[in-house]
């Protein structure tokens, strides 16, 4: 098969490798008809997740057909229509049964870490019956690429861990695809602002039409100042940080109301600085965490029933095997006007 090989920082290549092959009878093997490109991915090509060892096929999102099934798989067999977890888990361990998929034992972020992933013709994926989710007939199987990791890991580290409520300030820090789905799902809950804070001009116009009330756009002038004349002095009620880096990360610290939530979803591949000689007085909580796909059936059931369309989300479009332009485009975002590439085999 051809697959994305990671190769170190900085190097990628489109190349052929092995097919994969049932390890154990919870296996199944996917072939790949449509995946993307995560800023993880980014991340990772810039030498910030250390755990990446070179020769792995990069990739944690996708959908696909089963083409083999492992004698223990109970719920998939093949030709199945699949859509892909970005966390794989067992179902039976402490942390599993906590709902903590990300904390699996034999589990977690697999794909595209310590596992080949989905920027392949074909991708094996462990514990199938607890790492996959049916594809009801009908759905935009495109859209649903968006439910493997962004859509989930926006709504449960950005907007549950936050505790937005209905009339919260929300102001989000990043409006690429993580920053966009945290602001898609916000609105579950009726918040009466949610600001969109950004440098590039084109993703916070792209916002205002998913939904931002208000846009801040950062280099014009001081941004903390102007999200606290727009509070009032007040500050927010839930920060979402969804970039991974340290000023981001400043700039939701700075702008917190009394008894408001920090929520950080961005990938840091640095420490940063935390003021807690500020924060303590402020009574605000931080939160942290990968995304654990708990809530992956719901989000599923609210795009089969229209109450969300994460299809917005796809700026363009590639053969599978044009993925090395595709991450020209999403590593140039800016430039591009991209938030999600969708590659297809």
């Amino acid at each position: 098969m051809k697959a994305l090989i990671y190769n170190g920082p900085a190097k990628k290549t489109w190349t052929d490798k092995a097919d994969p092959a049932i390890e154990k009878p919870t296996d199944v093997i996917v072939r790949i008809t449509h995946t993307t490109i995560c800023g993880t991915d980014l991340h990772i090509l810039k030498g910030d997740v250390s755990t990446i060892a070179p020769g792995r096929v990069l990739g944690h999102e996708g959908v696909g057909v089963i083409e083999q099934a492992g004698a223990a798989v109970r719920n998939f067999r093949q030709g199945d229509h699949v859509l892909i977890s970005c966390i794989t888990a067992c179902g039976g361990c402490p942390n599993c049964k906590r709902q903590m998929y990300a904390h699996c034992e034999d589990g977690g972020w697999l794909l595209g870490n310590v596992i080949d992933g989905t920027q392949a013709e074909y991708v094996r994926i462990p514990h199938a019956d607890n790492s996959l989710y049916p594809i009801p007939p009908g759905m935009d199987e495109e859209a649903l690429v968006m439910l493997s990791d962004i859509l989930p890991t926006g709504f449960e580290i950005g907007v549950l861990y936050g505790q937005v409520k209905p009339g919260d300030t929300v102001a989000i820090v990043g409006a690429g695809p993580v920053g966009m789905a945290a602001l898609l799902t916000a609105r579950f809950y009726s918040p009466a602002r949610l600001i969109m804070i950004d440098m590039d001009a084109n993703r916070l116009e792209v916002a205002r039409k998913f939904g931002a009330t208000d846009t801040v756009r950062v280099g014009e002038g001081d941004t903390v100042q102007k999200i606290k004349d727009m509070t009032g002095g007040l500050g927010v009620d839930v920060a979402i940080e969804a970039v991974g880096i340290p000023a981001t990360f400043d700039i939701c610290q700075r702008i917190l109301t009394p008894g408001a939530h920090l929520a950080n979803v961005g990938v840091h591949g640095k420490s940063v600085e935390l003021h807690l000689e500020d924060l303590w007085i402020q009574n605000v909580c931080i939160s942290t965490g990968l995304v654990n796909t708990n809530t992956t059936s719901m989000l599923l059931k609210t795009v089969q029933s229209g109450g969300i369309d994460p299809a917005q989300l796809i700026t363009h479009r590639f053969p599978l095997a044009h993925i090395e332009d595709a991450y020209h485009v999403f590593g140039n975002a800016a430039q591009e006007k991209a938030l999600k590439v969708l590659l297809s085999a």
